[in-house]
Formats: C-alpha cells, structure tokens, sequence
C-alpha cells in the first residue's frame, strides 16, 4: 500500500468506526417513547462517512481484496442510517427502525475479515476496557489464520433456518479446553447476524461462540420442538471439532432465545452447564415442571430491563424467585436503562460468572 491509499485509509476508517459505535449505542438504548430523542443525540455520524469514501475509487486493482470490504461495511453503514433518519416518519417506527439496524451485522460481516491486517479494524472488535490490553493485541497480531478459526457459517444464508455461525478465537490452541457459548437471536433475527452481539467479548476473553438459527419462524417456545435436536446436534459437531471445557457450556439469548434457553435448557438431558437468559419470558411452571436432578445448583444468571416494554420486568423478578426456589443458583441483574434491546456490556459479566477471565 503505497502513501496516498495509506492517507485515503487514515481518513476513512475513523468515520466509519464512529458510525459503526454510533449504531451500536443506539441498539442498546432504544427505547420506543425516546426514539426522537436518541436519534438527535446520535445525529448524522454517516455524513463525514459519505464524504471520505470517494477517496477510495482510485486504488489499484491490486487492492480490491481491502476496498471491496471497506466499501460494503460503509455502504451498510449508510444504509442503516438512512433506514433510522426515515424511521421517523413511518407509520410503524419501530419496525422501520429494527429493519434499519439489520444493516449494522451486515456491516460488521463485511469489515471483520481485515481485522488481521488493519490494527484499527482489530481494536474495533474488541470489548473497549480490552483495547489496551497489548498482550492480547500481540495474542492476536502472531495468531496463525487456520481453516478452523475465525468466523465460519454452516448453512446460515440470510433466509436459511436451523444453520448456525460459529466463531472460534484465532489464537486457538487445540491442546486447552475452551469454554462454549452458545446464543439464540430473538424472534425476528437469525444466528448469523446475532453473532455480532457477541463476538468482540469471545474474541477478547477466549471463548468458541455458536450462534444458531431457529428452525421455525421463532424458537420452539411452545408446541413440538425441532430446536432442542437441533442444539444438541450442532453442540456435537463443536465438541468433535474443537476441544471443549464441558463444566463451562453455556446457552443464553435474547427475548424468545432467552426464553427457549429456559425451555430447552431446564430439559433433563440439557447438556448445558450454565443457563443465561436475557429480557426473556418466563412461566412458572417452567420451574415447577423441572426435575430436582436438573435444577437443583444449576447455575442460572437473569439479565432484565426495567423499562421493558415486551416482557415486564415483574417477569423476570418472578422467574428468578421461582427458579431460586426450586433449588437453582441464581444471579439476577436488573438494569434500571435497559428496554427491550440486548445489552451488549452483559457479556464480560456473564463471562467472568461463567469462569471466563
């Protein structure tokens, strides 16, 4: 890479890392009666984005391997801006705006790929109280690229249903045993793009993640349930693969993830260690029809807002006095800003629950 396209690089990449967090904080602040509110703190980020991303029209071809996914990330980027600033006017404005935020996966997709090369790049996809830690920055900087690290998919095409993601740390050692989260997106998502709501934490904690789809619409919260199968399947593909830690297999989600966790994980053959949920449902009789073997010292850690606006908090309160009840160990966190958006700095806490530093 020659000066210019170093200078055209060093202009570029700030603004579009700024917009990127920009998105990042208002995913987990939204918060329906504050949205106007939100979207002018936030303002118009993007604008500094557009300007610089001309400037890489005039690399070489020899450089299309950086600019092709420099491009898509912005072009992404842009585009989950102006889904937000139209949102306002649409006359369902949440759906406008959970529909401009699926721009944000995409973006983080198509820019994660040169975080091997591009220290900024690599920063970016690490938990902030990380980025200065330079024994991990050195950890990864000497990882060698192998078939089986990094981000893999394993039939998760936009539209499939029951694939998963994977992402399995670049410093892997096949010789340690590696703690296992496994996530479940909320209703309307899939694996493959809830995977970047956890990716910076595995990457800079040390931990294979697994992201699932659902193999219906949703996950299997009631009815016949093809997911528990499919978890299980998936969970043996990992453990042939890679060297697992099986005191520390976790399953978590968000909204009806988080209530599936309940459901499949409180099943007498769970192979889960840890359950995890987040602004999840709950019944009790999810509790009261869990065998003793099964529940008793189980490890369960809540996370619940209080400004939840699908499932009341009261919920969530109740799921962990019924659970704690029927002999589980609960940690319950309530967060007093938190709607119903998956709050992101969770992870460090459910990771260092989990034994993971």
């Amino acid at each position: 890479m020659q000066e210019r396209e170093l200078e055209d690089l060093v202009a570029f990449l700030p603004p579009l890392l700024q917009a990127l967090e920009r998105l990042g904080f208002v995913s987990r602040y939204l918060h329906p009666p504050n949205l106007d509110e939100l979207l002018a703190a936030v303002g118009r980020p993007d604008a500094e984005l557009r300007a610089q991303a001309p400037r890489l029209s005039a690399w070489t071809p020899d450089l299309d391997h950086v600019r092709r996914p420099l491009l898509a990330a912005a072009e992404a980027t842009i585009a989950a801006y102006d889904g937000l600033h139209t949102a306002t006017e649409d006359s369902e404005r949440l759906t406008a705006v959970f529909r401009a935020l699926r721009h944000v996966g995409h973006a983080q997709e198509a820019l994660y790929p040169l975080a091997a090369g591009l220290p900024p790049v690599s920063r970016f996809f690490l938990d902030p109280d990380l980025r200065g830690d330079e024994a991990l920055a050195r950890r990864l900087a000497h990882a060698e690229p192998g078939p089986d690290t990094g981000v893999l998919h394993y039939d998760s095409a936009p539209e499939a249903r029951g694939g998963f993601s994977i992402y399995v740390p670049e410093y892997y050692d096949p010789q340690t045993t590696w703690p296992v989260v496994v996530a479940l997106h909320g209703g309307s998502g899939s694996g493959r793009s809830f995977l970047w709501s956890w990716l910076r934490d595995a990457r800079s904690r040390g931990a294979i993640l697994v992201t699932p789809t659902a193999v219906g619409r949703t996950w299997a919260i009631s009815g016949p349930d093809p997911d528990t199968p499919n978890l299980i399947r998936l969970l043996d593909y990992v453990r042939g693969r890679w060297n697992v830690d099986a005191t520390r297999v976790l399953l978590t989600g968000m909204s009806d993830g988080g209530t599936f966790s309940y459901v499949s994980g409180l099943e007498p053959t769970s192979p889960f260690t840890h359950l995890a949920p987040v602004a999840a449902a709950f019944h009790p009789m999810l509790a009261s029809f869990a065998e003793p073997a099964r529940i008793g010292g189980l490890p369960v850690h809540i996370v619940h807002g209080a400004l939840d606006w699908m499932f009341p908090v009261d919920m969530a309160r109740e799921a962990a006095a019924h659970l704690a009840q029927a002999g589980a160990d609960v940690t319950y966190v309530e967060l007093d800003d938190l709607s119903h958006t998956y709050p992101r700095e969770a992870n460090a806490r459910i990771l260092a629950w989990l034994g993971v530093a």
